[in-house]
């Protein structure tokens, strides 16, 4: 196996592929993103450390290119990449070409629709680990926030004022809810997009930009876009930051539409009172997993996302099952 992974979650990620392998009785060759070489050479230092025999599990540090070399490589039978859509659509293209199994877990632009009977501030503390849990990096979050026309000031001021009590500072320091982004890179990433949302008629209700008296390190600030259309580029392309787009909806089928009205299938969440409305609602919304009143992910259970963000499931047994292959030996009947 071939297992590429990103920078996000990278211990966790690594063994939502490693742990299932193993028990299928698997080898791999582990790809680490080039931002965390040194906790894969922890990983790397456990294994040799265990009573895993040598030549089962491989760190290999390296870059795109490597990742490209692994995913074509002939002793390769089959591949797991977390990351970027850009990259899986590229992966995928090679592992379609030479027939080989490919699971993709994806990027996404998961909705979070907030009925009209939804006591929002009682349930903030479950909205922050579904909406803007790792500083915002976090592929399934619901940063796009969809509120009911009749209730989008309220929610908008609601979630400002969540956004601006945020705590935001070192993330060693056990009372910090929003740390820095990974690189510099990421952080301009995100500040461009910021950007782009004010210049597509986005308003800035909370955030914006850099945390006053933060002046070193990769900040920014929990940001909150009012006035977005779906159609906007902060409502269709993933940031990977702590931003959250509102947009408002006339009634229940308009909120569906809008939340499917997207590239991407990962996520989701429903808001309400009302548990049954939330099933009926989670239903109707075209995504890999979704949550009522919360969002996290069941290591019991599948996990993965349709469209743009991906194909196959890992966790579960379906994330045992993409690691085997089912052989049939027929016997015919003795005469």
């Amino acid at each position: 196996m071939a297992a590429i992974v990103p920078w996000n979650f990278p211990q966790t990620l690594t063994f939502f592929k490693v742990a299932p392998l193993l028990a299928a009785g698997c080898t791999v060759v582990i790809k680490p993103s080039p931002e965390t070489v040194l906790d894969a050479i922890v990983l790397a230092e456990a294994v040799a450390a265990s009573d895993i025999p040598d030549g089962v599990i491989n760190i290999v540090p390296g870059g795109a290119d490597l990742g490209a070399y692994l995913v074509s490589h002939p002793g390769i039978d089959k591949v797991a990449f977390t990351g970027s859509t850009t990259a899986g659509r590229a992966i995928g293209e090679v592992c379609g070409r030479l027939i080989r199994p490919v699971t993709l877990e994806l990027g996404g632009k998961s909705a979070s629709i907030i009925l009209d009977d939804a006591d929002l501030p009682a349930l903030l503390g479950k909205f922050f680990e579904a909406t803007l849990m790792n500083n915002g990096q976090t592929c399934y979050l619901g940063t796009r926030v969809l509120a009911p026309a009749g209730k989008y000031a309220e929610t908008v001021d609601i979630l400002s004022d969540f956004a601006r009590a945020l705590v935001v500072g070192d993330a060693l320091d056990t009372a910090t809810q929003i740390g820095p982004l990974a690189t510099a890179r990421q952080q301009q990433r995100v500040q461009n997009y910021i950007d782009k949302g004010k210049a597509d008629g986005g308003r800035i209700t909370a955030g914006g930009g850099r945390p006053a008296g933060l002046d070193q390190g990769w900040f920014v600030a929990p940001t909150v876009i009012a006035d977005v259309d779906n159609s906007h580029t902060v409502a269709r392309e993933e940031i990977f930051g702590p931003v959250l787009a509102v947009i408002p909806y006339r009634d229940v089928d308009d909120a569906i539409a809008i939340a499917n009205d997207s590239d991407f299938g990962l996520g989701g969440s429903v808001w309400t009172a009302d548990a049954q409305r939330g099933f009926d609602v989670a239903r109707r919304v075209r995504t890999g997993s979704i949550g009522i009143n919360h969002y996290a992910l069941d290591f019991c259970s599948p996990f993965g996302g349709i469209k743009a963000s991906g194909l196959g499931r890992e966790l579960g047994p379906e994330g045992l099952a993409t690691y085997q292959i089912t052989k049939t030996i027929f016997h015919p009947p003795q005469e």
